[in-house]
């Protein structure tokens, strides 16, 4: 029986894992595959925005290395023999050169003799070392960042250096606009990316989707077995899980009908021990006669309690819901044909509500305390099932005699029974008791504003219903 019942336990345990691993699974594949394409297009754009610019300022550079080096030939032209040797001639000069800070400058360095454009003003363009552009961008005046190109002619007989600079900043506050320009582009095409790859992630998750969401249901008893018709990848999965839920049921099946046997099995042993120890032979042992008999009821009790205790670890699958609407009014009306039709037995309940236990359990513990409160009433008996904060609370109350404040702590102790201890008052609590300590409730009473007994009990919300 306990294997069984251990066997139950873990399946419910499954279900819950696989539910809630299902979930976690889908929620962690969309945040890893949308942490992982932003990653990439933030790495892959940024690479690519870089090598553009770079691709971009290399050839930009080497088309104005052709026009410097034209500057330098035109500059080159401009130095002809005058009447005082050799000179340069302002005419062939171009105008930006003569612009104070125009952006573009030059220098002619001869042995003997040197010339700066006028556009520098009192600025000194130092000629660099090597000929040709030159790879760093040089400090200019009024914050200019200048390209700087160097070449060496030979004439009249003497070594000239021409060094022609060119202001850069325009280019480059061009490139930061263009980074911004691509920044901004690229964030929108990121988020654009991101919203459908979300979508795609999504409809392809949909499957996984739609196995939490059955599985979800299993929980609440509203189906038996996951549907078949799923992608192959999943098909696996779920025969599996098919599988695992028909053998628990299988098992358990025969554990019911095992136990049912057995029960029915001692009881014809057990009543003739009880004929036994009723015989006349006994009453000269009354000593022996009541230990006899003490402990048959003992067994009988025992017996009878386990067998509850194993139908209720039995539940391999959650069965169908208590539905409050559903259910009560033919209790009710149940319970009004059975004792008394002028009694008054109302019930209560929130538009909706249902307690996420199995119906026959929910049947057998409302059924109980109703019988019994309508059994003890005078006239009016109520049942108030509410959802209150994070517990049920199933109120009971009648108008009967009610049970002594020193007996209550008593009557509710493991193992003993109200019959026994009140007389008049059969409030059986046996099967009520298992079932509230198989959901992990607990039960109390108190005075009825009626006059009577209230019975309250409070069973915790589930986490899959919160």
């Amino acid at each position: 029986m306990k294997p069984n019942a251990g066997k139950d336990i873990a399946c419910k345990k499954i279900l819950y894992k696989e539910y809630h691993l299902f979930k976690r699974a889908i929620n962690s594949i969309q945040q890893r595959l949308s942490l992982g394409l932003i990653s990439v297009l933030i790495i892959a754009g940024l690479i690519l925005a870089q090598s553009s610019l770079w691709l971009f300022d290399q050839g930009l550079r080497r088309y104005l290395q052709t026009h410097l080096h034209n500057e330098a030939q035109t500059l080159l032209a401009a130095i002809v023999r005058g009447a005082n040797g050799i000179e340069l001639d302002q005419q062939r000069i171009s105008a930006s050169y003569q612009r104070p800070f125009s952006g573009e400058y030059f220098v002619v360095v001869l042995p003997d003799q040197y010339w700066r454009s006028r556009s520098s003003w009192d600025y000194e363009l130092t000629p660099p070392v090597k000929s040709g552009l030159q790879k760093n961008l040089v400090d200019g005046p009024q914050a200019q960042e200048l390209l700087i190109y160097r070449a060496d002619f030979r004439r009249y007989g003497k070594a000239i250096q021409i060094v022609v600079a060119q202001d850069y900043t325009p280019m480059l506050k061009s490139f930061r606009t263009m980074q911004w320009i691509g920044a901004a582009i690229g964030c929108g095409a990121l988020i654009l990316l991101v919203l459908i790859q979300r979508f795609l992630v999504r409809r392809a998750l949909q499957p996984l989707e739609q196995v939490r969401e059955q599985i979800m249901q299993l929980q609440q008893g509203q189906r038996t077995e996951l549907d078949q018709q799923v992608p192959d990848e999943l098909a696996p999965l779920v025969q599996q899980l098919n599988h695992l839920l028909q053998h628990t049921e299988d098992t358990l099946g025969r554990s019911r009908n095992a136990l049912g046997n057995l029960g029915h099995a001692l009881k014809t042993p057990l009543a003739i021990l009880f004929s036994l120890a009723n015989r006349h032979e006994l009453n000269d042992h009354p000593e022996l006669r009541d230990s006899f008999r003490q402990q048959l009821q003992s067994m009988q009790e025992r017996i009878s309690r386990e067998l509850g205790r194993a139908r209720l670890a039995g539940e391999a699958l959650p069965g169908a819901y208590f539905e409050c609407a559903k259910e009560l009014p033919d209790l009710c009306s149940t319970l009004q044909q059975i004792h008394r039709r002028d009694s008054q037995l109302e019930w209560q309940a929130s538009a909706g509500l249902r307690l996420p236990w199995d119906r026959e359990d929910m049947l057998e513990l409302l059924g109980n305390l109703l019988d019994n409160a309508c059994k003890w009433a005078q006239q009016k008996v109520q049942i108030n099932i509410a959802l209150e904060q994070h517990v049920y609370r199933i109120t009971i109350d009648d108008d009967g005699p009610g049970i002594a404040p020193e007996l209550r702590e008593q009557v509710l102790n493991r193992g003993t029974r109200i019959d026994e201890q009140v007389q008049g008052h059969g409030l059986g609590l046996g099967i009520v008791r298992d079932i509230v300590e198989h959901c992990r409730g607990e039960i109390t009473l108190d005075t009825s504003p009626f006059g009577g007994l209230r019975v309250v009990i409070e069973l915790p919300v589930k986490r899959s219903e919160k």
